[in-house]
Order: structure tokens, then C-alpha cells, then sequence
């Protein structure tokens, strides 16, 4: 823990160095320098301070996710203009080593002195992810978005042709602060008027006592003609904070598979159910979080129990990378997988059917939206909440309706 904090403090000082280096070229007004620089020194005092009272028996609080905030608004800027600026660095260099060789006149400077206009186009690059961050934060993070996803199967059910599923995920109650916001996305979980509700994990951050007063909230969520139901995400677990003993670990996840129920949700532990449709039938599967890096207590196998390959089957599993180390091998060919999990990062560029881009591809294969391999489907929800950054950029917060159709996909 010393030495990450030790290694933060010298990135953020080489960072503040070049960022004053920036504005000494752009700003001659030494008072003006001089309260900038001031402010940068208190921000940066109050940043490593507060990560240095970080309390792993409390967890993420309210605090920290505002100083995670800080922290990137700040320096992600600032980190772009020290790039700008050591690129700028490089091509002085190597220009002052040509000139030293080549130039038998000595007394030219060896490095030429900075260009403005590189400064500014640093300070140009830097305004967009300044910008953006704040918007994250002010707007991005409740601005809900309903995607609907329609996905052939030529061997389902005729009677489920149309079936209408909406998926919600990673609520991560512990990060919401409105609850005006909160209470427009249930009404638009309602709007959908899905045949089936699915809640696949992450209800909390930490502990159990972080969705009470969210409860009343999410009750609100009607009724589904074919119920609702949800699994297990990583951090329902609380494996994210020091507990004060094992018991006081277990009741708090023991409280958090109740908090499920408490909101009229049918917790699936490595189980399965069917929901029928006249004397048709589909198999929803529930396993407990799997994740590639992440605790393992997923048992796709008692899940299944005895479902057949030809048995039209729904799987619910937290984290995507099951699908792609476990799942889409299986022998049982499970028909449509949902999972969260990413969140997307909270962070990307995206133009829905064109393109999309977030750190998280190159963590996870599948990582927002609809996947396929072989018939077998795995649909990335971006997440409802939001966790550490308190903002969403790009990459907006998702409910999601999936209409399952009888046929081949022709598009």
C-alpha cells in the first residue's frame, strides 16, 4: 500500500511539473501562475491525504468516490498535456543532438525553447477529457438509456416467439445520491412491459445495509407475468472490505441474498427453473458469480442438473468471462447467456450499430452488448449503477430489452 502511494505521489509531481512548464509558456501574469499553482499544490495535498485515510473495514464511501472523481477530472487532463509535452520533449532532443553534430556553432542552445502553439494544442486535448469527466459526474451518470435487443433462435418454443425479457444490472446501491433519478429508470424498467424480468448481480457495493433505504424504491418494480428473477454478482460477496470476523462477513452476505427477495426478486444459487408458456417451456439457469480473475462459486453444472442440449436454456451469470473460458464450450449449449459485470469501464466513446471503444476490450473479449459463437449468444449489460468514478462517460447506464424471435437471422 506504501509503495503504490509512493509511486501515485512521483506521477502526479512529474505530472504537475510539466502541467506548470504548460501554463509558464502560456501565462506571463506571475500572481495568475502563482494561484494556480497554489490550488494544483492544495488539490493535490487533499487528493493523497483522503487515499491515505482509506479504511478497508469501510469500503468505497460516499468520500471516496468524490475524491476517485477529483482525482480523474484533475489529473486525466493533466496527463494528456505531460504526454503533449513529452512527445515535445523527444523531437528537442533529438533536434538538439542533430544540431550538436551538424551545427560547429556551440552556442545555440542545445534544446530550443518550448513552441506556444504546442502548448495549446496540448491544452485543446486536454479540455475534452476535462469536459467530459464533469459531464460524467453532473449527467452521464444517470442518463439511462433503454436498449432493445431482438435475437433469432431457430429452436425456440413457438409460443416464446416475441418473448420479452428486460435485463437490469450492477445497481451498485451504495454509489446513488438521487433519488429522483433512481425512481425515472424504475418507471422506465416499467414502461417496457416485459414478459420476464432479469437482475443479474452487483446489488451493492459492500454491505447489505447500503440498499435499505433503496428498497421501497425498487419494489416498484411490478410484477412480470413470468417473474422475476436474478443471481449473484462479485461484490455481493463483501470480499472488498476487512471484516471484523468471519460471522460478521457471513450475516452481511447473508442479509445481501435477502435484500433480492426483499425487492420481489427469485434468487437463483446455482439452480435452475422453467418458465412455461402454455405446454411450451424454456430453462432459466442461475449460477453464482464465475469470473476469469474474480471468486469462483459458480457450479454450471449443478445449475443445469439434468437440462438436456436440446432443452431451450436462458442462462444468468454475473460476469461475461464465464462465457467466454466456460460457457460456450459446454456440451449442454446454453442458448442466451446475460451478464454486467464491465459497467464498460463507465468510459468510452460509443455510436450505436457503428462503432464502440472503452478500456474494457482489452480486459474482457465481451464486454457491452451482443456476442456470438456458434449459435450460442452472450449479451453484456453496461450496467444501472455506478462504482469508484462517480460518472459515466460515453458509455451510459443500460436497461435492457431483449425480444427472443423464432427463425435465422438474415441481417
Amino acid at each position: 500500500m506504501i509503495f503504490r502511494i509512493v509511486f501515485l505521489c512521483l506521477l502526479l509531481l512529474i505530472i504537475e511539473l510539466y502541467t506548470f512548464q504548460l501554463l509558464k509558456t502560456l501565462i506571463k501574469s506571475k500572481p495568475i501562475l502563482f494561484s494556480i499553482q497554489l490550488i494544483s499544490i492544495i488539490v493535490l495535498v487533499y487528493i493523497v491525504y483522503s487515499i491515505m485515510q482509506f479504511d478497508r473495514s469501510v469500503g468505497q464511501t460516499q468520500h471516496m468516490m468524490v475524491i476517485m472523481g477529483l482525482l480523474l477530472i484533475v489529473y486525466v487532463p493533466k496527463l494528456i498535456l505531460t504526454l503533449v509535452l513529452m512527445g515535445e520533449d523527444i523531437f528537442r532532443l533529438g533536434a538538439g543532438t542533430v544540431n550538436y553534430f551538424i551545427d560547429y556553432d556551440k552556442s545555440t542552445d542545445f534544446l530550443n525553447s518550448r513552441r506556444k502553439f504546442i502548448s495549446q494544442i496540448g491544452l485543446g486535448l486536454a479540455a475534452v477529457p476535462f469536459l467530459s469527466l464533469i459531464y460524467g459526474v453532473t449527467v452521464g451518470k444517470y442518463n439511462y438509456k433503454v436498449i432493445k435487443q431482438r435475437i433469432f433462435f431457430p429452436d425456440l418454443p413457438e409460443a416464446f416467439d416475441g418473448f420479452t425479457i428486460t435485463q437490469i444490472s450492477d445497481v451498485h446501491s451504495g454509489s446513488f445520491d438521487n433519488p429522483e433519478k433512481i425512481n425515472y429508470a424504475i418507471d422506465l424498467v416499467n414502461e417496457q412491459n416485459s414478459d420476464l424480468i432479469l437482475f443479474t448481480g452487483d446489488i451493492v457495493n459492500t454491505d447489505a445495509k447500503e440498499m435499505h433505504p433503496w428498497i421501497e424504491t425498487f419494489n416498484r418494480i411490478k410484477k412480470h407475468e413470468y417473474g422475476k428473477y436474478s443471481v449473484l454478482g462479485n461484490h455481493d460477496y463483501g470480499e472488498y472490505v476487512t471484516w471484523p470476523s468471519e460471522a460478521a462477513k457471513e450475516d452481511n452476505f447473508k442479509a445481501i441474498k435477502s435484500l433480492y427477495g426483499e425487492i420481489g426478486f427469485n434468487l437463483l444459487l446455482n439452480e435452475h427453473t422453467f418458465i412455461e408458456k402454455g405446454d411450451a417451456k424454456i430453462a432459466l439457469v442461475g449460477v453464482e458469480n464465475w469470473g476469469h480473475n474474480f471468486k469462483q462459486a459458480g457450479d454450471l453444472n449443478k445449475a443445469a442438473g439434468p437440462l438436456k442440449k436440446e432443452d431451450f436454456k436462458i442462462l444468468m451469470s454475473h460476469d461475461p468471462s464465464h462465457w467466454e473460458h466456460v460457457v460456450q464450450h459446454d456440451e449442454k449449449h446454453y442458448h442466451l447467456t446475460l451478464s454486467g459485470h464491465t459497467h464498460g469501464m463507465q468510459f468510452g466513446i460509443e455510436i450505436p450499430g457503428y462503432f464502440k471503444w472503452s478500456l474494457a476490450q482489452y480486459v474482457y473479449k465481451q464486454w457491452a452488448g451482443l456476442y456470438e459463437n456458434l449459435g450460442r449468444y452472450v449479451y453484456v449489460n453496461r450496467g444501472f449503477g455506478f462504482h469508484a468514478y462517480p460518472g459515466r462517460v460515453g458509455i451510459m447506464p443500460e436497461i435492457t430489452v431483449i425480444e427472443l424471435k423464432k427463425g435465422v437471422n438474415v441481417a
